[in-house]
């Protein structure tokens, strides 16, 4: 039991269930390696001409913030909402030398809830706008904008830009860990104008499954030309095409 501090806040259980409650514990083991590659791919020139700092959003475990940490020298903010991502984003930052840890601060809330004003030159949602329905997509492009300084650069990890035809299944490389065997599936299919995002989890043993998980997310498709024109009614003007057409980059306009 935690002893009572007077001049603490301790926040009661929620009754809402976290909506990655099941996959915080597999994302990193069963995905790490390739997101940690298109991390890299995707931002790191950008991240090492900032000057004034780098903002995550959707944060998540923190593929983004550690290569941000590692590839400048500026502040970072890291944007999760989500207490389960959030946890294991502040277990690696724990590990980290000081001088690094005290360069990030973590702001456990809906960017437009975060209060921050011009304190980045480059900013990123990584693996992030998909999941966000329509009208937050349109609420989120402001609060970057108050974010960032004149002239600061985001980059868009873009959804998919249209409804899958049939049903699609992308396996899930299994990864050892000791004497267990963690392994999964990700389903895709159309429902109305959302995509259905099902992963379904195992962990094998000598005898065989020892657990299984099931946890479904929402996306909602859209096309490039789509989320360029909602960025431009925040003041975001598109930059050249990157080598990678996952990429939307844009700049605030002066």
């Amino acid at each position: 039991m935690l002893p009572f501090l007077p001049d603490v806040t301790v926040d009661p259980p929620s009754p809402e269930r976290d909506a990655y409650e099941v996959s915080a514990e597999f994302y990193d083991i069963l995905q790490a390696d390739r997101d940690r590659a298109r991390v890299h791919r995707f931002y790191a020139r950008d991240v090492r001409t900032a000057r004034r700092g780098v903002l995550d959003v959707g944060a998540g475990t923190g593929r983004v913030t550690l290569m941000s940490l590692a590839e400048s020298r500026v502040p970072v903010h890291a944007v999760e909402p989500t207490r389960s991502m959030r946890s294991l984003l502040m277990t690696r930052l724990a590990a980290l030398p000081a001088d690094m840890r005290t360069r990030v601060t973590v702001h456990p809330q809906e960017l437009g809830e975060a209060g921050l004003r011009e304190v980045a030159d480059v900013a990123t949602c990584h693996n992030t706008i998909g999941c966000l329905p329509p009208d937050a997509r349109r609420t989120l492009w402001p609060a970057v904008a108050e974010a960032l300084v004149p002239g600061g650069v985001l980059l868009v990890h873009l959804p998919p830009d249209r409804l899958p035809r049939d049903e699609a299944t992308h396996v899930l490389p299994a990864q050892k860990v000791g004497q267990h065997v963690y392994g999964g599936r990700m389903v895709m299919s159309a429902d109305a104008d959302r995509i259905r995002t099902r992963f379904d989890y195992w962990v094998r043993g000598a005898r065989g499954v020892l657990r299984e998980y099931t946890e479904t997310f929402w996306m909602w498709p859209a096309s490039r030309a789509e989320v360029t024109a909602q960025l431009a009614g925040s003041g975001f003007a598109p930059l050249p095409r990157r080598a990678d057409p996952a990429v939307l980059a844009v700049r605030l306009g002066r």
